[in-house]
Protein backbone atom coordinates (compact mmCIF):
# COMPACT_ATOMS: atom_id res chain seq x y z
CA UNK A 1 0.00 0.00 0.00
CA UNK A 2 1.50 3.17 -0.93
CA UNK A 3 1.94 6.11 0.97
CA UNK A 4 1.59 9.55 0.49
CA UNK A 5 3.01 12.87 1.73
CA UNK A 6 1.00 16.41 1.26
CA UNK A 7 3.71 19.19 0.87
CA UNK A 8 3.39 23.04 0.55
CA UNK A 9 1.71 23.89 -2.77
CA UNK A 10 -0.21 20.99 -3.24
CA UNK A 11 2.76 18.90 -4.53
CA UNK A 12 2.59 15.35 -3.67
CA UNK A 13 5.20 12.72 -3.12
CA UNK A 14 4.03 8.78 -3.67
CA UNK A 15 6.37 5.53 -3.08
CA UNK A 16 4.75 4.11 -6.33
CA UNK A 17 6.80 3.35 -9.09
CA UNK A 18 5.45 2.79 -12.41
CA UNK A 19 7.08 0.10 -14.64
CA UNK A 20 9.82 1.90 -16.48
CA UNK A 21 11.15 3.09 -13.33
CA UNK A 22 11.23 -0.84 -12.20
CA UNK A 23 12.69 -1.92 -15.34
CA UNK A 24 15.29 0.44 -14.56
CA UNK A 25 15.72 -0.13 -11.12
CA UNK A 26 16.06 -4.12 -12.04
CA UNK A 27 18.77 -3.30 -14.71
CA UNK A 28 20.79 -1.22 -12.19
CA UNK A 29 20.63 -4.44 -9.54
CA UNK A 30 21.42 -6.66 -12.14
CA UNK A 31 24.48 -4.41 -13.09
CA UNK A 32 25.44 -4.64 -9.79
CA UNK A 33 25.75 -8.10 -10.16
CA UNK A 34 27.74 -8.55 -13.09
CA UNK A 35 29.96 -6.36 -11.20
CA UNK A 36 30.59 -9.04 -8.23
CA UNK A 37 31.22 -11.25 -10.71
CA UNK A 38 34.13 -9.77 -12.37
CA UNK A 39 35.66 -8.43 -9.24
CA UNK A 40 35.47 -12.42 -8.17
CA UNK A 41 35.27 -14.63 -11.16
CA UNK A 42 36.17 -17.35 -9.13
CA UNK A 43 32.32 -17.57 -8.68
CA UNK A 44 32.02 -19.04 -12.30
CA UNK A 45 34.48 -21.87 -11.55
CA UNK A 46 30.78 -24.34 -11.43
CA UNK A 47 29.60 -22.84 -14.70
CA UNK A 48 33.09 -23.61 -16.47
CA UNK A 49 33.60 -26.78 -14.55
CA UNK A 50 30.77 -28.45 -14.46
CA UNK A 51 29.91 -28.52 -18.45
CA UNK A 52 33.18 -29.54 -19.18
CA UNK A 53 33.30 -32.55 -16.77
CA UNK A 54 30.01 -34.14 -17.00
CA UNK A 55 29.81 -33.65 -20.82
CA UNK A 56 33.09 -35.25 -21.19
CA UNK A 57 33.13 -37.95 -17.87
CA UNK A 58 29.29 -39.22 -19.34
CA UNK A 59 29.95 -39.63 -23.10
CA UNK A 60 32.60 -41.92 -22.94
CA UNK A 61 31.44 -43.53 -19.60
CA UNK A 62 27.89 -44.36 -20.58
CA UNK A 63 27.94 -44.48 -24.83
CA UNK A 64 29.07 -47.54 -25.60
CA UNK A 65 26.85 -49.30 -23.40
CA UNK A 66 23.55 -47.22 -23.73
CA UNK A 67 23.91 -46.34 -27.63
CA UNK A 68 26.88 -48.76 -28.99
CA UNK A 69 29.64 -45.77 -29.04
CA UNK A 70 30.38 -41.76 -28.34
CA UNK A 71 29.06 -40.20 -31.35
CA UNK A 72 25.81 -42.09 -31.67
CA UNK A 73 25.04 -41.41 -27.64
CA UNK A 74 26.05 -37.51 -27.75
CA UNK A 75 22.74 -36.02 -29.48
CA UNK A 76 20.82 -37.99 -26.68
CA UNK A 77 23.07 -36.90 -24.00
CA UNK A 78 23.94 -32.96 -24.84
CA UNK A 79 20.44 -31.78 -24.79
CA UNK A 80 20.14 -33.80 -21.31
CA UNK A 81 23.64 -32.54 -20.07
CA UNK A 82 22.59 -28.90 -21.41
CA UNK A 83 19.43 -29.32 -19.18
CA UNK A 84 20.75 -30.52 -16.02
CA UNK A 85 24.14 -28.14 -15.72
CA UNK A 86 21.93 -24.73 -16.45
CA UNK A 87 19.51 -25.56 -14.23
CA UNK A 88 21.65 -27.03 -11.24
CA UNK A 89 23.14 -23.93 -12.07
CA UNK A 90 20.38 -21.99 -10.98
CA UNK A 91 20.91 -22.74 -7.54
CA UNK A 92 23.65 -20.23 -6.68
CA UNK A 93 21.35 -17.68 -6.99
CA UNK A 94 19.60 -18.85 -3.90
CA UNK A 95 22.78 -19.14 -1.91
CA UNK A 96 24.04 -15.87 -2.88
CA UNK A 97 20.77 -14.06 -1.82
CA UNK A 98 20.86 -15.95 1.32
CA UNK A 99 24.68 -14.85 1.77
CA UNK A 100 23.79 -11.00 0.76
CA UNK A 101 20.29 -10.70 3.42
CA UNK A 102 22.82 -12.14 5.95
CA UNK A 103 25.73 -9.36 5.85
CA UNK A 104 22.63 -6.99 5.31
CA UNK A 105 22.92 -5.84 2.04
CA UNK A 106 19.60 -6.25 1.02
CA UNK A 107 17.93 -4.39 4.38
CA UNK A 108 20.48 -1.39 2.74
CA UNK A 109 18.24 -2.25 -0.46
CA UNK A 110 14.90 -2.12 1.03
CA UNK A 111 15.23 1.64 2.90
CA UNK A 112 16.22 2.78 -0.76
CA UNK A 113 13.32 4.84 -3.00
CA UNK A 114 13.51 2.08 -5.42
CA UNK A 115 10.91 -0.92 -6.47
CA UNK A 116 10.70 -3.27 -3.63
CA UNK A 117 11.32 -5.99 -6.65
CA UNK A 118 14.33 -4.92 -8.55
CA UNK A 119 16.93 -6.16 -5.84
CA UNK A 120 15.57 -9.68 -6.04
CA UNK A 121 15.06 -9.52 -9.94
CA UNK A 122 18.44 -7.64 -10.79
CA UNK A 123 20.36 -10.71 -8.61
CA UNK A 124 18.22 -13.21 -11.23
CA UNK A 125 19.03 -11.19 -14.12
CA UNK A 126 22.69 -10.83 -13.65
CA UNK A 127 22.58 -14.61 -13.20
CA UNK A 128 21.29 -15.25 -16.78
CA UNK A 129 25.25 -14.49 -17.72
CA UNK A 130 26.04 -17.94 -15.29
CA UNK A 131 23.64 -19.85 -17.63
CA UNK A 132 24.78 -18.11 -21.23
CA UNK A 133 28.25 -19.11 -20.15
CA UNK A 134 27.11 -22.69 -19.10
CA UNK A 135 25.21 -23.71 -22.33
CA UNK A 136 28.06 -22.45 -24.71
CA UNK A 137 30.61 -24.44 -22.75
CA UNK A 138 28.94 -27.71 -22.95
CA UNK A 139 27.79 -27.44 -27.02
CA UNK A 140 31.32 -26.30 -27.43
CA UNK A 141 32.68 -29.50 -25.43
CA UNK A 142 30.00 -31.63 -27.36
CA UNK A 143 31.58 -30.29 -31.05
CA UNK A 144 34.76 -30.83 -29.60
CA UNK A 145 33.99 -34.56 -29.10
CA UNK A 146 32.14 -35.00 -32.15
CA UNK A 147 28.49 -33.54 -31.79
CA UNK A 148 27.65 -32.07 -34.79
CA UNK A 149 23.45 -30.82 -34.42
CA UNK A 150 21.53 -31.51 -37.49
CA UNK A 151 19.20 -28.48 -37.10
CA UNK A 152 22.20 -26.06 -37.33
CA UNK A 153 23.23 -22.90 -35.78
CA UNK A 154 19.83 -20.86 -35.48
CA UNK A 155 18.36 -23.78 -33.61
CA UNK A 156 21.17 -23.91 -31.36
CA UNK A 157 20.64 -20.74 -30.40
CA UNK A 158 17.43 -21.23 -30.26
CA UNK A 159 17.83 -23.90 -27.86
CA UNK A 160 20.11 -22.36 -26.01
CA UNK A 161 17.79 -19.13 -24.73
CA UNK A 162 14.93 -21.61 -24.18
CA UNK A 163 16.97 -23.20 -21.26
CA UNK A 164 18.69 -20.04 -20.39
CA UNK A 165 14.69 -18.96 -19.76
CA UNK A 166 13.33 -21.63 -17.96
CA UNK A 167 16.22 -21.85 -15.67
CA UNK A 168 16.17 -18.18 -15.21
CA UNK A 169 12.49 -18.83 -13.72
CA UNK A 170 13.59 -21.99 -11.86
CA UNK A 171 15.79 -19.76 -10.19
CA UNK A 172 13.02 -17.67 -8.66
CA UNK A 173 12.13 -20.90 -6.31
CA UNK A 174 15.30 -20.81 -4.99
CA UNK A 175 15.62 -17.32 -4.13
CA UNK A 176 12.31 -17.70 -2.62
CA UNK A 177 14.32 -20.57 -0.39
CA UNK A 178 17.08 -18.22 -0.48
CA UNK A 179 14.94 -15.60 1.41
CA UNK A 180 12.82 -17.95 4.14
CA UNK A 181 16.26 -20.30 4.43
CA UNK A 182 18.40 -19.56 7.45
CA UNK A 183 21.84 -20.46 5.86
CA UNK A 184 23.28 -20.82 2.44
CA UNK A 185 24.18 -24.05 3.00
CA UNK A 186 20.61 -25.34 3.34
CA UNK A 187 19.40 -23.41 0.59
CA UNK A 188 21.78 -25.58 -1.54
CA UNK A 189 20.77 -29.34 0.56
CA UNK A 190 17.35 -28.41 -0.33
CA UNK A 191 18.07 -27.30 -3.61
CA UNK A 192 20.22 -30.69 -4.33
CA UNK A 193 16.85 -32.72 -2.89
CA UNK A 194 14.54 -31.61 -5.43
CA UNK A 195 17.31 -30.84 -8.00
CA UNK A 196 19.00 -34.24 -8.24
CA UNK A 197 15.48 -36.44 -8.11
CA UNK A 198 13.94 -34.44 -11.28
CA UNK A 199 17.25 -33.94 -13.33
CA UNK A 200 18.12 -37.72 -13.14
CA UNK A 201 14.95 -39.85 -12.96
CA UNK A 202 14.46 -38.35 -16.56
CA UNK A 203 14.76 -38.82 -20.19
CA UNK A 204 18.18 -37.20 -19.81
CA UNK A 205 20.84 -39.61 -19.90
CA UNK A 206 18.52 -42.92 -21.06
CA UNK A 207 15.09 -43.59 -23.20
CA UNK A 208 12.24 -43.90 -21.51
CA UNK A 209 11.34 -47.47 -22.70
CA UNK A 210 14.22 -48.85 -20.81
CA UNK A 211 13.04 -47.73 -17.44
CA UNK A 212 10.69 -49.98 -15.21
CA UNK A 213 6.86 -48.82 -15.39
CA UNK A 214 6.90 -46.82 -12.39
CA UNK A 215 9.98 -45.06 -13.09
CA UNK A 216 8.78 -44.45 -16.78
CA UNK A 217 5.68 -42.98 -15.83
CA UNK A 218 7.04 -40.59 -13.54
CA UNK A 219 10.29 -39.47 -15.92
CA UNK A 220 7.21 -39.29 -18.60
CA UNK A 221 5.28 -36.57 -16.59
CA UNK A 222 8.43 -34.99 -14.74
CA UNK A 223 9.01 -31.18 -16.43
CA UNK A 224 12.83 -32.07 -16.67
CA UNK A 225 12.05 -34.21 -19.42
CA UNK A 226 9.78 -32.30 -21.16
CA UNK A 227 12.41 -29.68 -21.49
CA UNK A 228 14.80 -32.30 -22.91
CA UNK A 229 12.88 -32.87 -25.16
CA UNK A 230 12.21 -29.48 -26.23
CA UNK A 231 16.34 -28.83 -26.82
CA UNK A 232 16.81 -32.55 -28.61
CA UNK A 233 14.31 -31.66 -31.37
CA UNK A 234 15.44 -28.41 -31.78
CA UNK A 235 19.42 -28.82 -31.78
CA UNK A 236 18.66 -32.76 -33.49
CA UNK A 237 15.55 -31.87 -36.08
CA UNK A 238 14.54 -28.06 -35.90
CA UNK A 239 11.39 -28.55 -34.28
CA UNK A 240 9.53 -26.56 -32.46
CA UNK A 241 7.13 -28.77 -30.77
CA UNK A 242 4.64 -28.95 -27.87
CA UNK A 243 7.08 -29.74 -25.87
CA UNK A 244 8.76 -26.74 -26.45
CA UNK A 245 5.26 -24.93 -25.87
CA UNK A 246 4.77 -27.28 -22.22
CA UNK A 247 8.06 -25.53 -21.37
CA UNK A 248 7.66 -21.98 -21.48
CA UNK A 249 4.33 -22.49 -20.57
CA UNK A 250 5.83 -23.72 -17.16
CA UNK A 251 8.13 -21.32 -16.72
CA UNK A 252 5.43 -18.64 -17.25
CA UNK A 253 3.31 -20.46 -14.00
CA UNK A 254 6.75 -20.84 -12.16
CA UNK A 255 7.32 -16.97 -12.25
CA UNK A 256 3.38 -15.87 -11.74
CA UNK A 257 3.82 -18.07 -8.41
CA UNK A 258 7.29 -17.74 -6.73
CA UNK A 259 8.15 -14.04 -7.48
CA UNK A 260 5.11 -12.51 -6.14
CA UNK A 261 5.37 -14.73 -2.80
CA UNK A 262 9.62 -14.27 -3.13
CA UNK A 263 8.97 -10.61 -2.80
CA UNK A 264 6.75 -10.67 -0.15
CA UNK A 265 8.91 -12.93 1.94
CA UNK A 266 11.80 -10.52 1.00
CA UNK A 267 9.88 -7.24 2.32
CA UNK A 268 9.28 -9.06 5.65
CA UNK A 269 12.84 -10.36 6.32
CA UNK A 270 15.13 -8.19 4.49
Amino acid sequence: MSTITVLPGDRQLTNRLGLRRTVNNSLVMAWRGLLKIRRTPEQLFDVVAQPILFTVMFAYLFGGAIAGNVSAYLPTLIPGILVQTVITTSVVTGTQLREDMDKGVFARFRSLPIARISPLAGALLADTLRYGIATALTFVVGWIIGFHPAGGLGSVVLAGLLVVICSWAISWIFAFFGVIARTASSVQGIAMVVLFPLTFLSNAYVPLETLPSGLRWFATVNPISHLVSAVRELVNHSIIGTDVVWSLAGAAVIVAMFAPITVRAYMRKA
